[in-house]
């Protein structure tokens, strides 16, 4: 019955993707197909049309765009010159693979919007064009450069280069992408010769009259005897030639070479023909930074000299994040302007359609969501078994709860997915728990065994009735880790019971990294689905994708930007099983990936506002460099170097804390004072904090001169490890508007509107204060403490203090407006960035804490004082301060594990 309903699924999709569909023509289509299927009940066609409706309902927006002035526009007035034979193809390829019809429109015209922004391959003579697209971890960047490197060869790009990544598992899966997508050949079999009609896939299928020329395969990355061995010169060949290569300076430099030698003109050093290279890791700093610098320049200087081998070239770097290399490690903003691969004339920004399982789907910090209705789960089993931090000799006995669970989850939702017909789909589960290959051989070898003992109970006793089966210990668990994870999801225990043994007897357990032969070949499983258990480390973090993602396992130290959200695998699309989805992670690792986010949506909110004022991607350069996570990215970067750093960053619409304080006694009294301080002289100024507005269980004060603000923080002593509350900087960038825009403070003091007999109760300040409880982060010690796991003082909506409702409303509807088609209306989660932009004046908040657990009586402990400080957006030009960065403080806290002592052929 599960492949009569995927055959319905099949049919009705390919009709629907050609069309807008409504809901009453979804049911028809299912309805007529229905009759060759009657074993398909009503209750499975009806979820079936919801699930249509899900898919056709998605919508996505253009996105953002900034330019160099001065290009003159050619695609519109050529279009009537273009046959779009290979976008016609890859077009349909997306229908068929159930791209809703408002979504391939929006494709359609952000790939047109990217196509205009190259030059016209027809324009003779030399020139040359720099961009940058910036996309989301998992969103569709490969589709969306496919879908661009099919207009440009239908254009008249003669040449394309794709650079995919620096592992030989990644360059081959987008080489598959792009045999499936451009080609339309399987292009390991074009390799050996086999050109018959197995060989066609993907476009292929629907007309394979042209064929792009492949120089490289799934198998191989470019060679040069391979290539030679063509005989044709490249402005010879009727149709576009495709490389698919290696971001490895061996594969460059053959490439450069053999251009050289066969394909540049008589008697000059060029190639005429005209050439799209797409840069598909043009974020990438994996290389660690202290061994690695010099073969970073030594990969662009190669990719310059590449394109400047052809008379006629475009560069367009993809990234995941706006926090992209270009921008960071340059030392000076000229140097980064001059820099080879700079996105001199364009930067796209690419919306993620409203399906896309992203940020806002899997971090939801401080909402009221029940678990099961979250995503995460944390880590807290770990400790011996696998720490955080070991060598490459730690030795791997058993696994940590935590993973038993998660490898429990798995198998479950894999059954509730065939219980829904889901019966062909491909189903993995990631587990990224060491950077060393011999650990990670160890841990695959437990999770198999894991597997096959479950495996065990399941064939013998998981077809027995359900009051039996329950009766085998380890169905039992399952049954009640459904409970607990999944009992509302539509299905009964019954019905997954009756597909565990499917479920689980086809699970493989692999291991990927550059030692493992396993491998993630999804594309030969297409007909019945690869299920799979992925243990890995860094070939797991950049660029591969696992098909049917449902279940992480996520045990790393890492914090560098790039490399954080390069390892959130789990982003994507999960159509039709989005509510199976769980990822465990320690609690400190989800407060980084959730203030992570927070830093490149705020980035993204910035593009779209330059955007509006007609910005330049220069102009969008400097304020990456300036934004306050700056400070980490080079931090983490240049931690080996032993560097003393100096900053420059801006703080408007920004917010900062004391999120890392000082731990010694002397400290924490000195810092109480201070706050007493202030509301000692706030009351002998008639503001008195008790007589202010009484806001959610604290005090607030308004318009406060600056004076108040700047003698607080000047008697505050900063912990060296809170780098943005450093106190000078702090300081100069007040002083600096103390005349004008930060003239005028509002003052709030937060507390709880009702405590317990456990609370910390302080009257200290003159008024009484019930104080919010805060735990101690693990890395915590007597000299430091750092607030929750997750290094976080504020709750979410505390940025809205001080602000009318009207203004609230505001913020909150341009919210909306703006993320129309990415929220979904019933989860809408409001940021605390979206008060700062109708903020007219900065808000100061002081803490006062009760730190311990959630159960502890605090109520006879002393409070700890911390500060927090929303700045409002500027309207002046931004002025930047400059911060010095302890670099020694940041590696003895945050150095990756093994970071030194390891050697490289050890590693993933």
């Amino acid at each position: 019955m599960s492949s009569d309903l995927q055959s319905i699924r099949d049919m009705v999709g390919a009709v629907l993707a050609r069309s807008l569909p409504t809901p009453e023509m979804i049911r028809e289509r299912i309805e007529h197909v229905r009759t060759l299927y009657p074993a398909v009940t009503d209750e499975q066609a009806e979820l079936l049309a919801k699930e249509f409706e899900n898919v056709h309902g998605v919508t996505m927006d253009i996105g953002a765009m900034l330019e160099e002035p001065g290009f003159e526009k050619w695609l519109d007035s050529a279009k009537s010159e273009i046959t779009f034979y290979f976008w016609d193809r890859y077009y349909r390829l997306l229908g068929e693979r159930n791209f809703s019809g408002q979504v391939l429109a929006t494709i359609d015209s952000i790939t047109d919007r990217i196509l205009g922004l190259l030059e016209n391959p027809k324009k003779s003579g030399k020139w040359d064009r720099r961009g940058m697209v910036v996309g989301h971890v998992q969103s569709g960047k490969t589709a969306n450069y496919t879908g661009l490197i099919t207009k440009a060869a239908d254009a008249g790009y003669e040449v394309i280069i794709v650079i995919a990544g620096i592992h030989n598992n990644l360059r081959s899966q987008t080489q598959s992408r792009i045999d499936e997508g451009f080609i339309g050949y399987d292009s390991s079999k074009l390799q050996m010769n086999r050109h018959g009609v197995e060989s066609i896939i993907g476009v292929g299928r629907y007309d394979s009259r042209r064929r792009p020329n492949a120089f490289t395969n799934t198998l191989r990355d470019f060679n040069k005897q391979t290539a030679t061995s063509i005989g044709i010169p490249l402005e010879n060949l009727k149709q576009p030639a495709v490389f698919v290569i290696k971001k490895n300076t061996s594969t460059l430099k053959n490439l450069l070479e053999w251009l050289r030698e066969h394909n540049a003109k008589r008697g000059a050093s060029s190639i005429s023909a005209p050439m799209l290279l797409i840069d598909d890791e043009a974020d990438n700093a994996s290389i660690n930074i202290k061994k690695g610098n010099d073969e970073v320049s030594r990969i662009n200087g190669q990719i310059r000299q590449l394109l400047d081998l052809f008379d006629r070239s475009c560069y367009v770097g993809y990234t995941a994040t706006p926090f992209a290399n270009i921008f960071i490690d340059p030392d000076s903003e000229d140097e980064m302007f001059g820099a080879d691969l700079f996105p001199r004339d364009f930067i796209v920004s690419l919306d993620p359609p409203g399906n896309y399982f992203g940020p806002s789907r899997v971090f939801l910090p401080d909402t009221d969501e029940t678990e099961e209705a979250t995503v995460v789960r944390h880590i807290e089993d770990n400790g011996d078994i696998l720490p955080l931090k070991h060598k490459k000799t730690h030795v791997v006995t058993n696994i940590p709860k935590s993973l038993d669970k998660a490898i429990r989850t798995f198998i479950v939702g894999r059954a509730i997915r065939l219980v829904r017909g889901h019966t062909t789909a491909h189903n993995s589960m990631l587990v990224n728990a060491s950077r060393f290959t011999d650990v990670q051989r160890q841990l695959r070898n437990e999770i198999h065994n894991r597997i096959n003992e479950i495996s065990s109970s399941v064939r013998v006793n998981g077809s027995n009735s359900e009051n039996s089966a329950l009766r085998d210990p380890e169905i039992a668990t399952l049954k009640q880790l459904f409970d607990e994870e999944y009992r509302n999801t539509g299905v009964i225990w019954a019905n997954v019971q009756s597909k565990l043994w499917e479920s689980i007897s086809r699970i493989s357990v692999v291991e990927v990294n550059s030692r493992s032969s396993d491998s993630l070949d999804y594309v030969s499983h297409d007909k019945n689905g690869l299920n799979v258990i992925a243990v890995g480390g860094f070939s797991l973090s950049r660029g591969l994708t696992l098909e049917g993602l449902m279940v992480s396992y996520f045990l790393r130290n890492s914090m560098m930007y790039d490399t954080l959200m390069q390892m959130g695998r789990w982003f994507g699309y999960r159509p039709g099983y989005d509510d199976l989805c769980r990822v465990w992670m320690p609690e400190e690792a989800e407060g980084w990936y959730e203030h992570i986010a927070e830093s490149i949506e705020e980035l993204r909110d910035e593009l779209r506002r330059m955007e509006a004022a007609n910005a330049t991607p220069k102009e969008f350069g400097l304020k990456v460099r300036s934004h306050p996570d700056t400070l980490i990215v080079t931090a983490r970067n240049k931690m080996g170097s032993g560097e003393r750093l100096v900053v420059s960053v801006g703080l408007a619409n920004e917010f900062v804390e004391t999120a890392v304080l000082r731990r010694d006694r002397e400290s924490i009294n000195a810092n109480h004072q201070s706050a007493k301080n202030l509301a000692m002289r706030l009351r002998s100024d008639n503001a008195a904090p008790e007589n202010g507005e009484r806001v959610r269980g604290g005090q607030l004060v308004r318009r406060i001169p600056a004076s108040y603000v700047l003698e607080f923080i000047a008697e505050f002593r900063n912990h060296q490890g809170s780098f943005l509350t450093e106190t000078d900087p702090i300081l100069k960038y007040i002083m600096d508007r103390s005349e004008t825009e930060l003239s005028e403070w509002d003052i709030y003091f937060p507390g709880l509107q009702q405590g317990t007999e456990k609370s910390l109760v302080d009257k200290s300040l003159g008024f009484t204060v019930v104080c919010q409880r805060r735990g101690a982060g693990k890395r915590s010690d007597e000299n430091t403490l750092l607030i929750t796991e997750k290094q976080r003082v504020s709750s979410r909506g505390i940025e809205s203090i001080g602000l009318s409702d009207s203004e609230i409303a505001k913020a909150r509807n341009d919210y909306l407006e703006e993320k129309k088609f990415e929220l979904s209306p019933d989860r809408v989660n409001y940021p605390d960035r979206i008060y700062r932009y109708v903020r007219k004046r900065p808000l100061l908040i002081v803490h006062l804490l009760a730190i311990g657990s959630n159960d502890a009586d605090l109520s006879n402990s002393e409070p700890v004082v911390a500060w927090s400080i929303s700045f409002p957006h500027t309207e002046h030009e931004e002025k930047r301060v400059e911060y010095v960065v302890n670099t020694t403080w940041f590696r003895e806290r945050y150095q990756e594990e093994g970071d030194e002592e390891e050697a490289e052929g050890d590693e993933d």
